[in-house]
């Protein structure tokens, strides 16, 4: 598996990072700052970066007094009017400290910092109700720009049926996705298993025998499963482990006899052939994992991607919607993106406000049919 570790460094590494050290009110918040570069023509001048999260503020904070804590006053008065951002954002992440989502959350936000010269970013996990919590915290934001929030689909459209919250897209605006992660099935290369359509027929002579491993109850992997049910038409024995990592050490340690899992998860597996693709829910093979094909190739209509990016509250004036989606599209098409996204098993690819939240809308009334006949259990797990 892809280290959280590396998938951070690598992100860092690529912006030039150097940490900015948040103030003690920041470490109380659980908040953790990201450096923005001084210069968008010149990201290594003062890279963009996570920093941490006690001593002093550093120099990324504007001081209070002269020029640049009027600057900054000035950045705040505006994104008051509606006109500019403000020099500080926070983005609200619906997971805990160093699981899946939150680490590609990091991964992403110095590359967001480069293209927001002067403007610092503050990650701020808040976890709930399966990140539900934090999306209706940025529902209730105040629709200035000061706080935004990381989110992915299924995931949204989920917690809209699960939980009861049909409104919630309403209540959002969501600006742009950057990044698609396929939903890939695995197992132990040695197994009998060669493809997706050999795990279905022999679910369908002894499902019990057969245990598919997924992550909680309502994750992506997990709503994938039970997309490829309803399409198989078999019943399979699906078996909901607490955390994408924990489904992983299960499918390495034949405890399952296959697993679906975000492609991040797994990509190193399949790369050193400690897991074997099954076949992956998208549209099209991977470049850099040309030999694992796709559920189309074998007629099952399944495309399934965990489609990640950032939503602000729904009043969010237009023209600072326009700033964050131009910034956004820059960070799809960032060369250093896009290495980052072929070694870290997702797609940098650009999807725009409009067409997204009509993505979502329609995995809402998919979602809402499924659990109308399957309803999955609720889950706090990501």
């Amino acid at each position: 598996m892809i280290s959280r570790r590396g998938v951070l460094a690598l992100a860092l590494a690529a912006c030039a990072a150097r940490p900015r050290r948040a103030g003690a009110a920041d470490a109380a918040s659980g908040a953790t700052a990201v450096r923005a570069p001084l210069s968008a023509a010149d990201p290594g001048s003062a890279a963009a970066a996570i920093g941490d999260t006690s001593g002093t503020p550093g120099d990324a904070a504007a001081p209070a007094g002269g020029a640049a804590g009027t600057t900054e006053a000035a950045k705040d008065q505006a994104a008051i009017a509606g006109t500019a951002l403000p020099g500080r954002i926070r983005l609200l992440v619906g997971a805990s400290p160093g699981s899946a989502p939150d680490t590609v959350a990091r991964g992403v936000a110095p590359f967001l910092a480069r293209q927001l010269p002067g403007v610092a970013i503050e990650i701020q996990n808040l976890t709930g109700e399966a990140g539900l919590t934090a999306m209706q915290a940025l529902a209730d934001a105040p629709p200035s720009g000061a706080t935004l929030g990381w989110v992915a689909s299924p995931t949204l459209p989920a917690r809209m049926v699960d939980r009861g919250a049909p409104d919630l897209l309403s209540r959002l605006r969501l600006l742009g996705a950057v990044q698609e992660e396929p939903i890939a099935f695995v197992s132990l290369p040695a197994t009998s298993d060669t493809s997706v359509q050999d795990l279905v027929r022999r679910s369908s002579e002894d499902a019990d025998a057969v245990p598919l491993g997924t992550p909680p109850p309502g994750s992506p992997p997990h709503l994938a499963a039970l997309r490829l049910q309803a399409l198989a038409g078999t019943r399979l024995n699906i078996v909901t482990f607490p955390s994408s990592a924990a489904a992983r050490a299960a499918a390495i340690g034949g405890n399952v006899a296959a697993a679906a899992l975000g492609m991040a998860v797994v990509v190193d597996d399949l790369r050193e052939d400690r897991l074997s693709g099954l076949g992956i829910a998208a549209s099209a093979r991977m470049d850099t994992l040309p030999d694992i094909p796709v559920l189309q190739e074998a007629g099952l209509d399944l495309a399934a991607a965990i489609t990640r990016g950032l939503a602000a509250p729904s009043g969010l004036p237009d023209a600072l919607a326009a700033t964050l989606a131009a910034a956004l599209q820059a960070v799809a098409a960032d060369p250093d993106f896009v290495a980052l996204a072929e070694t870290g098993g997702f797609l940098a690819n650009w999807t725009d406000g409009p067409a997204w939240t009509a993505l979502v809308g329609a995995e809402q009334a998919r979602l809402a049919a499924v659990w109308a006949t399957e309803a999955w259990l609720p889950s706090a797990g990501q």
